[in-house]
């Protein structure tokens, strides 16, 4: 495609006009049009769009008008590949330099360097670190540079990467060249700390709203994490997810169990050789299977848009981590949903590991980022609301999109229940755990409390009606809103806070979170819902829809085969819910269809409309 001017790319017609053409996609997503016409009049962007908020293209079609190269910054490479394979099916040279690419590919790179044929070139930050790489922008003609996940610059972020603070001496050698900053996940302090890194001059500055309205969150107790998680996959049998889970032996059992129950499940995490990772993560992009397990710390390079649920089988250390994690679900813009799984233990288990920082400083952003996961997942908010919040949007709750929201969980007066707990932990001198003290209130004559005396406390049986499970919940529930916590140096012994002292002695009340009687989860995620243009009007498919849907699903996933790429390449699931529905005959109506740009009508509309017309004349 030809260069043209800056003056003809400050044009909103012709940034529309190359939008359909080479995209696909008839308007822009909110933010995009404009963030685009600033950075091709020269100026730094910091944008914070939400997963699916279609960041790419913020920098993909600027490339297509502008001279010269552009730069993109990415960390991970597992991802890059994919990006690349996107970016030249929808017509856009592009390619990518880093360590997983073979020797031939990186000479054919090189090549298309020297002859200026790329727009694009997705790199590392680790590789602008090495010696002379500054100086190789001058000989690629870089005209501007896009840094994805800029959030990895401040230390203040969820996933701070040191190499990435190098990237400030792109504006030091080049301070001409525009710089654009994406991420997903900021808060206002890490957006401020951000800009100050980059050395951004008077940036033009986005803040989306973080609301992903399609994504449905729900929260609840562990117990049993392995039955419920087959549980909840089982009832999404169809349908392509991720599971997070803390450590690799977790996600090696979760997998197993999946597997045995007849799920097709894959391992990912950092002590798989890299083919192993390769081998089941393209499994998982190419629907070869529908479940990926992985460990939250090891980053996933997934661009998979039709990810229909999220799951976290243990909580999560952060909110901006959780909230990028379950954004990897519904970038299509489809009802996707989200399920987190929490224990006490897992409290315990990350407050240890803060200890073990050496950094004070570390530890208390730790801390304070364990709390406000903390206060989302034991909340009867409308988690929305909490989530929205922490990302400094208001939101007035209410969602219909949450358990709290549609009633699946209820608030359960505690005041009294609370007391008498913490009665027996103080009566006891708060020298013993949680299941000794819930024997005390709950009135069971063990043998250690009969050699303590404590059947003689007034607290010893007070809860008889109870359950030990009610008084174990209870004393979950207590460190959990912070009036508690185990003294790991005393043998995990229930100490009260001052908050837990005014909740004592009645300055203070209580209540807690539990699954309401006769709740019944409804399924959110949808493989087939559409919003249906132009009136916006969402409708579920006909019988007759998703047959043909399901047929040229089929029709992409041999294609995709035959050529060693992912599906959602050749067109995402919503394009082929489009033409399910709308049935295009012609090349000019597949055209109409959202995400068919004129490079993928060249490349496969005759293979489709030919599946459409069979399938329309049976």
């Amino acid at each position: 495609m030809n260069d043209t001017s800056p003056l003809r790319a400050a044009s909103a017609p012709h940034l529309l006009s190359l939008l359909k053409q080479v995209f696909g996609f008839a308007e822009f997503r909110p933010h995009q049009e404009q963030i685009i016409l600033e950075t091709l009049a020269g100026r730094d962007i910091f944008a914070a769009l939400p997963t699916g908020g279609g960041k790419s293209l913020c920098y993909q079609l600027p490339s297509l008008v502008r001279s010269g190269l552009t730069i993109v910054i990415s960390p991970l490479i597992a991802l890059m590949k994919d990006q690349v394979d996107s970016a030249k099916a929808a017509g856009v040279e592009a390619a990518c330099l880093n360590s997983s690419i073979s020797p031939a590919e990186r000479h054919e790179v090189y090549s298309a360097l020297a002859t200026g044929a790329l727009k694009l070139l997705y790199i590392a930050p680790e590789r602008l670190a090495m010696d002379g790489a500054l100086e190789e922008l001058t000989a690629w003609n870089c005209t501007a540079v896009a840094i994805d996940e800029a959030h990895c610059i401040s230390e203040w972020g969820h996933d701070f990467r040191p190499d990435y603070r190098q990237l400030k001496r792109i504006r030091e050698q080049y301070p001409n060249i525009p710089i654009t900053a994406l991420t997903a996940t900021a808060t206002r302090r890490v957006q401020d700390d951000v800009i100050t890194q980059l050395g951004l001059k008077n940036p033009y500055t986005i803040r989306a709203s973080f609301n992903r309205p399609e994504i449905f969150y729900r929260v609840e107790p562990k117990r049993d994490a392995l039955t419920r998680i087959a549980s909840f996959v089982k009832a999404r049998a169809s349908l392509s997810g991720i599971i997070y889970r803390a450590t690799r032996a977790d996600v090696e059992a979760t997998a197993t169990y999946l597997q045995k129950q007849g799920i097709g499940a894959a391992c990912y995490h950092a002590g798989l050789s890299d083919e192993t990772r390769r081998q089941h993560q393209d499994d998982f992009k190419a629907d070869r299977i529908p479940v990926i397990v992985a460990t939250i710390a090891f980053g996933m390079g997934i661009d998979k848009p039709d990810i229909r649920y999220v799951i976290h089988g243990d909580l999560p250390k952060s909110l901006e981590s959780y909230y990028q994690e379950t954004g990897r679900a519904g970038r299509d813009g489809e009802n996707a949903e989200t399920l987190l799984l929490w224990s006490i233990g897992d409290l315990a288990k990350t407050r240890w590991h803060i200890r073990q920082l050496d950094d004070s400083g570390e530890q208390e952003r730790a801390g304070k980022a364990l709390q406000s996961m903390l206060r989302f997942a034991d909340t009867f908010a409308c988690r929305r609301r909490i989530l929205l919040a922490h990302f400094n949007e208001e939101h007035p709750g209410n969602c219909g999109s949450c358990d709290v929201c549609t009633g699946e969980v209820e608030s359960i007066e505690a005041t009294e229940d609370a007391r008498k707990f913490l009665s027996a932990a103080i009566r006891t001198h708060q020298q013993y755990g949680a299941h000794y003290l819930a024997d005390i209130v709950k009135g069971t004559l063990s043998d250690k409390i009969r050699d303590k005396g404590h059947q003689n406390l007034p607290t010893f049986g007070v809860g008889a009606d109870m359950t030990k499970k009610h008084w174990l919940a209870i004393a979950n529930d207590l460190e959990a809103a912070g009036f508690t916590y185990r003294d790991e140096e005393r043998y995990k012994a229930v100490t009260i806070t001052q908050e837990g002292m005014e909740l004592l002695y009645g300055r203070r009340e209580f209540r807690t979170v539990r699954r309401a009687k006769d709740s019944k989860e409804k399924l959110h995620a949808a493989a087939y819902r559409l919003p249906l243009a132009p009136n916006g009007q969402e409708r579920e498919l006909s019988e007759e829809d998703k047959k043909l849907f399901e047929a040229l699903r089929a029709l992409r996933f041999n294609k995709a085969k035959e050529i060693g790429k992912p599906p959602y390449i050749i067109f995402p699931n919503r394009t082929l819910i489009a033409m399910a529905v709308f049935r295009p005959r012609t090349q000019e109506e597949l055209l109409a269809c959202p995400g068919v740009g004129e490079k993928k009508l060249e490349a496969w509309g005759k293979l489709f409309l030919n599946e459409i017309n069979a399938f329309l004349e049976q």
